[in-house]
């Protein structure tokens, strides 16, 4: 139900050097990446730095290290919706926001921030852009996307003019304060304090949430089981250029075990107090703790009819008048006695919990996003059902040595005598429930994979089921998926990525064609997570760079004349293309208004790498059909792939067209013949398979000639190798088996012991081969001298700084600014030092 995928561990040095101690707090964000903190204290001069860790769940070794320069132990972190920027406050009531230095994993710094001198913040939270989409189980077996992911209607926290949301955050101190600190457009930070009630009060725990009409619901504890645990409602507005708080008392509640005469003293604090949801203010979770043991209780707010006094009953009623009603909490169920708990994690996962719903889920056996997680101090993690309480799932610790270094000494022999046992200080769910961050008091993190049946038995069938909804999930949320990848073991990836594109194809247009990139790159993912499918990664690779070079190339054409009709030039020229089935390219080019693609010689120089690549690709694929007898050759995508190859001969045309006007934005091929013209060669051999698949529901397989002709090509042109595919050294292909990976912060994978699977022949790279830049198709040389930054999860290499001026290239730039080919949004990679030999994806320190 819950194993060990790999647990990440510092590096053992000498008791007088820097050693981290217990981490406080630990935060997932929706890129999959992890943040977490320690104290780093030196015992020579006794100095404490407060650090905040940041790691890519791909690459777990690769920490990225932040001395967050707080005066005191942090305690708080938290990601916003974007997963780009990280706030951290801590017990003097300092509040930092973190985001990415120029996009990078590996590269964060603060520029803004507030305080609450001497307050120790105990509660954080950026506040709600009112985006909320729900999940319905119950719709699994829908073919419409909207059906079974629906936008839910939900106010922001506070709005701009035209109802746009204003970003910022709220957080609560230990003296009942509440702060908000908003980011006006023009970056300067607007912040406000009031206080929670008239009476204010030591607030030992505190928790925030949200509800659907833009307010914001705080509850807090004192930390006493026989204290009442208060809810307020908070109203941000911006009133004349400054910002307002509003308070109001909402019902309060006393935890069960209070009044139960059994347990009135047994558990006299409160440990953990945190909603279910946060867009969820009416169901609470409570903990109440002792030395020996925790009890777990869930409530509901809700709406009750207000009894009405015996002398008003005879009353004749008003016409419309309906009874009084009121809020009060009820209890909705509560644990038996349990071990201590040391954390709690909450799932992230949008389900609904209606009674409904969870009979639906119950039904589908769909077990994402029901559960929550308790940490214990003997090391063990039990998942609860988040309304019942009852258990879904047990862990039983490292201590089970499941995830013990084979060589190692038990974990109890290694302890010193009557010191604390291993066990979890900071856990967290990723954001599709299918793993669990946890790091321990030792400083380690642990990945634990969570089952998304959780241990009932499942036929093939309805497991995948599971995993393509939340793969679909993913795609329309924009999230990160390497969570669902942790369960595809590789007899799946097939009949996934099949299925994901039935299901893609039954949409409708117009969102096909939002999802149109982003599908590709689900499919490369899964399809590396089996050496069967690697080269089919290698051609949705290809297909993405070829999507982007298209539409960067189309994008430059503009039309002759301005009162032309609806079509663009790009959408003419497909049309024309895809009705001509022409096999002479001067012929096809005859029917186009040449005018229309006519640009000035600077763009169309510096184009010329992008134009190549096409070149050599067309190259490739038709000189390697010959080869094409089984699908774990790269290119076997293409042969029935009509759309791919339209694309590609619409390409071709344009090019040509382009020659005319500068013959030096040309491919250039090495050719054995002075007189040869390889680009109607090659156009005509790309038509002729063009036409045996442009019928996707009906392909024919190539015929003889074609065969043969490209038989020949080898003896004609210089083919050209596969260098320019991406080599990725993620993890995720090494935790396809069951036993857990021991990793050491700062050291790659590639450590002695970790056996990595071999490579597909076309990812082998020799040590003397030239690096490559992935998004510009340059060669950067064997040793290059320029910084570079490499993608966290497909592995593409680009330069650092632009060596382009012209405007052509520098649009073409803009589009991995933020995102990489793979599509993948914290594919703002990592900085890599070239000039000192170190595998890819090493922090440029």
């Amino acid at each position: 139900m819950m194993e060990v995928a790999y647990v990440c561990e510092w590096e053992k040095r000498p008791k007088s050097n820097h050693y981290p101690s217990i981490p406080l707090v630990c935060a997932w964000s929706c890129r999959n990446l992890v943040a977490f903190t320690t104290d780093l204290k030196n015992e020579e001069d006794e100095k404490v730095s407060h650090m905040v860790h940041i790691i890519d769940t791909e690459h777990p070794w690769d920490v990225y290290s932040i001395n967050s320069g707080h005066g005191e132990v942090i305690s708080c972190l938290e990601w916003d919706q974007s997963g780009s920027r990280l706030l951290s406050a801590d017990g003097d009531g300092q509040i930092k926001c973190w985001a990415m230095a120029d996009h990078l994993v590996n590269s964060w710094e603060s520029s803004l921030g507030s305080a609450e001198d001497g307050d120790p913040i105990i509660a954080l939270s950026w506040l709600h852009n009112g985006v909320k989409l729900a999940l319905h189980v119950e719709m699994s077996g829908s073919t419409n996307f909207g059906e079974k992911f629906s936008r839910v209607k939900f106010s922001p926290s506070l709005t701009l003019f035209g109802g746009k949301p204003m970003e910022g955050w709220l957080a609560v101190t230990v003296s009942g304060l509440v702060t908000v600190s908003l980011l006006k457009p023009n970056g300067q930070l607007l912040t406000a304090s009031e206080s929670l009630c008239r009476l204010r009060g030591r607030v030992a725990l505190a928790d925030i949430a949200f509800t659907g009409g833009g307010n914001i619901v705080v509850a807090a504890t004192d930390g006493s089981s026989s204290s009442p645990v208060q809810f307020y409602k908070v109203c941000v507005s911006v009133v004349n250029e400054k910002c307002r708080i509003d308070t109001e008392l909402l019902p309060s509640l006393f935890m069960r075990c209070t009044t139960d005469p059994v347990r009135r003293d047994k558990y006299p604090a409160v440990t953990h107090l945190k909603f279910l949801t946060r867009e969820n203010s009416e169901q609470v979770l409570l903990c109440a703790s002792s030395q020996m043991g925790s009890i777990v209780e869930c409530w509901s707010l809700r709406k009750e009819g207000l009894p009405v006094n015996n002398i008003f009953q005879h009353r004749s009623p008003v016409v419309g008048e309906k009874q009084p009603t009121i809020l009060k909490w009820r209890i909705l169920s509560a644990t038996n006695d349990l071990d201590r708990v040391s954390a709690v994690a909450l799932p992230k996962l949008p389900i609904s919990i209606s009674n409904t719903d969870l009979k639906v889920a119950s039904d589908t056996k769909f077990c994402p996003g029901l559960g929550l997680a308790l940490a214990f101090h003997d090391g063990s993690i039990q998942i609860l059902h988040r309304l019942s309480l009852h258990t879904m799932g047990v862990f039983y610790g490292s201590s089970s040595g499941s995830s013990q270094r084979p060589g190692d000494e038990p974990a109890i022999k290694r302890q010193r005598p009557g010191g604390p046992t291993v066990h979890f200080k900071a856990l967290q769910f990723s954001w599709t429930s299918l793993a669990l961050a946890g790091v321990d008091n030792h400083g380690k993190l642990h990945m634990i994979r969570v089952s998304p049946s959780m241990g009932q038995m499942l036929d093939m069938n309805t497991l995948l089921r599971h995993l393509l909804f939340l793969l679909e999930y993913c795609m329309v949320t924009g999230y990160d998926w390497w969570d669902v990848l942790l369960h595809v073991q590789p007899g799946m990836v097939h009949n996934l990525v099949e299925k994901l594109h039935e299901e893609y194809m039954r949409q409708n247009q117009a969102l096909q064609q939002v999802l149109s990139t982003r599908i590709v790159a689900v499919k490369a993912s899964l399809c590396k997570l089996s050496s069967a499918t690697a080269a089919r990664a290698c051609d949705f690779h290809a297909k993405l760079l070829l999507i982007a070079i298209s539409s960067t190339l189309k994008s430059l054409l503009r039309p002759h004349v301005l009162n032309t009709p609806d079509k663009s030039p790009g959408d003419r020229l497909a049309e024309i293309c895809s009705k001509n089935t022409d096999t002479d390219i001067d012929k096809v080019m005859i029917n186009l208004k040449t005018e229309e693609f006519v640009l000035d010689g600077p763009p169309l120089q510096s184009l010329q790498q992008l134009i190549q690549w096409v070149g050599d690709f067309v190259l490739y694929l038709m000189a390697n059909l010959p080869n094409q007898g089984s699908v774990v050759r790269p290119g076997f995508g293409f042969l029935r792939d009509g759309w791919s190859l339209g694309m590609l001969r619409e390409m071709m045309v344009m090019i040509r067209i382009w020659g005319l006007l500068k013959p030096g934005c040309l491919p250039i091929y090495t050719a054995t013949s002075d007189n040869q013209d390889s680009m109607s060669l090659l156009f005509r051999l790309l038509t002729k398979l063009w036409l045996c698949s442009r019928d996707e529901g009906h392909p024919q397989e190539p015929d003889e000639p074609l065969i043969d002709e490209c038989c020949l090509l080898p003896s004609q042109l210089l083919v050209p190798s596969m260098d320019w595919l991406p080599v990725n050294d993620g993890i995720i292909c090494k935790l396809q088996g069951k036993h857990p990976l021991r990793l050491q912060f700062g050291k790659p994978y590639s450590l002695p012991g970790l056996n990595s699977t071999p490579q597909v022949e076309v990812f082998s790279r020799s040590p003397g081969v030239q690096r490559m830049d992935h998004l510009r198709c340059l060669y950067m040389g064997v040793c290059p001298t320029e910084d570079s930054k490499a993608c966290t999860r497909c592995g593409c290499v680009t330069m650092l700084r632009s060596p382009n001026k012209t405007n052509a290239m520098k649009q073409w730039e803009q589009r991995w600014i933020k995102n990489c080919l793979c599509g993948e949004a914290s594919v703002s990679g990592q900085a890599v030092c070239p000039q000192k030999q170190l595998p890819p994806f090493v922090a440029l320190r």
